[in-house]
C-alpha cells in the first residue's frame, strides 16, 4: 500500500468507504456488470444492495421500486402490479437480470429477473 492510498483511506468518508466495499462484493458476482457500465437498450446483469424499497403507484399501477447500488452507481428497478415482493427489503443482497432502459434520467430495469444473495455474515 502506497502512502498516498493509506492517506487517502484515513480521510475517507463513510460514504466513499462503503461504496469501495460494495464495489468488491459486487465484484464477486459472476456474469455481473458494474451498474455504471450497463448501456440502455441493452439486457444487463448487475448486482449489490438495496438502498431503498417503496411501494408507488405509477399510471394508476401498484409497483415496488427499489434502489440497488454497487458502489459505482445505483440502477432503479421496478416491479409492475406488485405491492409486495417477499425479501426484497433495504440492506438486502440482489443480483438482477433483465433489459436496461434509460426512465427519467436514470438507468432502470423494469420488472427484472432477481435472486436474494445472503446478507453479510449469513
Amino acid at each position: 500500500m502506497s502512502l498516498r492510498s493509506a492517506v487517502q483511506q484515513v480521510f475517507a468518508s463513510a460514504e466513499t468507504v462503503a461504496a469501495d466495499e460494495e464495489r468488491v462484493e459486487a465484484a464477486k458476482s459472476e456474469g455481473c456488470t458494474a451498474v455504471s457500465t450497463l448501456t440502455p437498450r441493452t439486457r444487463g446483469k448487475a448486482s449489490g444492495v438495496l438502498r431503498s424499497v417503496v411501494l408507488r403507484p405509477r399510471e394508476g399501477v401498484p409497483s415496488v421500486e427499489a434502489e440497488l447500488f454497487d458502489g459505482s452507481g445505483a440502477l432503479d428497478l421496478v416491479w409492475l402490479g406488485r405491492r409486495t415482493i417477499a425479501g426484497v427489503e433495504p440492506g438486502r443482497r440482489i443480483r438482477v437480470e433483465g433489459m436496461v432502459c434509460e426512465a427519467e434520467g436514470r438507468r432502470t430495469m423494469f420488472n427484472p429477473r432477481y435472486e436474494l444473495r445472503p446478507r453479510a455474515g449469513e
